[in-house]
């Protein structure tokens, strides 16, 4: 639990900006190269299918898809060609960035075979769910190898469909150049929760190999919605973590310690108040007394000692009120992000919401969640980051930034009241 900013550069220094959250992909019919010929009748089927669900939204939405892709065309083609991919990043500020399947969150049409990407769960043929995601992941890897510094790519293992089949996959991405992590379904439906021993060899496989473990919002209870998507939206960041607290309470990160675990755009306003609970069900003896027997020993340490060292938060676009709550939540654990080329993020307006939303904060804290946490998260290559971000990034002046403000070194030890308020003893290894 890293909780000073004192090493951190406060100069004018460009920002080494490296967004946790975007996309690429193909269109659907251009994944048949990539695809297995066994599944190719099936091939066939889905991509009349994408195409049909593109003119059941053009129905539906049809005003707004034709505004977003006439005004955002070439941007839009950044989700498969790099050379276009990279003026927009540069437009944006980015050095790297962190690449999710699902290319196009308007129609759904640069999805990966089968919808093996951001909705792999719903999938009910195990082989199709793995055929889908070797297909993105052979086209993912030569996409990141066009430049592996700045594109830090997450592979698809569907391992609810199958440990076996996962435990091969990840072997065939691991090392891979560019490729940093894989992503798993968001959930596990009918199968046995993360949580469970019949997954560890795929937490120790992706430990040894490096590979990040992500979940990215996208599903949900969709049966008990009735169509009603408000309800949805209120609830998919629940889905979307709930790993956490599988892997996290069930002493994943203990047994494997490189294990590194990612969940991505849903937020951080939830982490707060779910530590504070956390924290005291294990550290606060006098308030769980009668909980002592059945938690005692699950884990080695509170739980948000886990967060910056095996547990980041991919926060896309933060609200101003969620980089507010910044020493809560996570100042070494956030990792802001562009969401490029969806429209829910800060793309194509990324620089207009930095110098808004950044303006008041601190240029170590700035550092840490513009670009920082992500380099140590994915282990990537700061001096080659920092070469490109020289060209592009923006610098602490160019946000209007305060180069005297200074983060209170006790900042998160004031932010997390409830160590006070339960009479808890806070980590001894922390700097604060």
């Amino acid at each position: 639990m890293r909780t000073s900013t004192a090493d951190v550069d406060h100069s004018d220094a460009p920002y080494v900006i490296v967004s946790s959250d975007t996309h690429a992909g193909l269109k659907p019919e251009e994944y048949r190269p990539y695809l297995d010929q066994r599944y190719r009748a099936q091939f066939d089927e889905w991509v009349r299918n994408r195409h049909q669900h593109r003119v059941l939204i053009e129905e539906v939405n049809g005003d707004y898809v034709e505004a977003w892709e006439r005004d955002n065309a070439e941007g839009l083609r950044g989700a498969s060609d790099p050379a276009i991919r990279d003026r927009y990043l540069d437009a944006d500020g980015v050095a790297g960035e962190i690449i999710f399947a699902d290319g196009d969150s308007v129609t759904g049409q640069e999805s990966p075979p089968f919808g093996a990407g951001l909705a792999a769960g719903q999938i009910t043929d195990p082989e199709l769910a793995f055929a889908g995601a070797r297909a993105h992941n052979r086209w993912l890897a030569e996409f990141c190898a066009t430049d592996p510094v700045r594109r830090a790519g997450v592979g698809l293992v569907p391992i609810i469909h199958g440990v076996k089949e996962s435990l091969a996959e990840i072997a065939w991405l691991a090392g891979r150049p560019g490729i940093r992590g894989v992503m798993v379904p968001t959930m596990w439906h009918d199968k046995p929760s993360y949580g469970h021993p019949m997954y560890d060899p795929i937490w120790a496989a992706c430990a040894d190999a490096g590979l990040v473990v992500h979940t990215h919002s996208g599903e949900g209870d969709w049966a008990s919605y009735n169509e009603n998507l408000a309800q949805f939206v209120l609830e998919v960041p629940f889905w979307t973590h709930r790993i956490l607290w599988q892997l996290l309470l069930s002493g994943k990160f203990d047994r494997f310690p490189d294990l590194r675990y990612v969940v991505v755009e849903c937020g951080s306003y939830w982490l707060g108040d779910l530590l504070w609970k956390a924290d005291t069900t294990f550290g606060a003896n006098r308030k769980v007394k009668k909980l002592n027997s059945r938690t005692k020993g699950l884990i080695k340490r509170l739980p948000s000692e886990y967060i910056g060292t095996n547990v980041f938060i991919g926060a896309s676009t933060m609200s101003r009120e969620e980089i507010r709550r910044r020493h809560t939540n996570g100042i070494d654990a956030l990792m802001w992000g562009t969401d490029y080329p969806h429209p829910e993020g800060s793309w194509p307006n990324t620089g207009e919401r930095l110098r808004t939303d950044f303006r008041d904060v601190s240029i170590g804290d700035t550092r840490l969640l513009l670009g920082l946490n992500a380099v140590e998260c994915y282990r990537l290559d700061r001096t080659a980051l920092q070469g490109v971000a020289e060209r592009i990034g923006p610098r602490p002046s160019d946000l209007g930034q305060d180069p005297d403000l200074r983060t209170p070194h006790d900042a998160v030890r004031t932010a997390r009241w409830w160590f006070d308020d339960y009479g808890m003893t806070w980590p001894a290894e922390s700097t604060s």
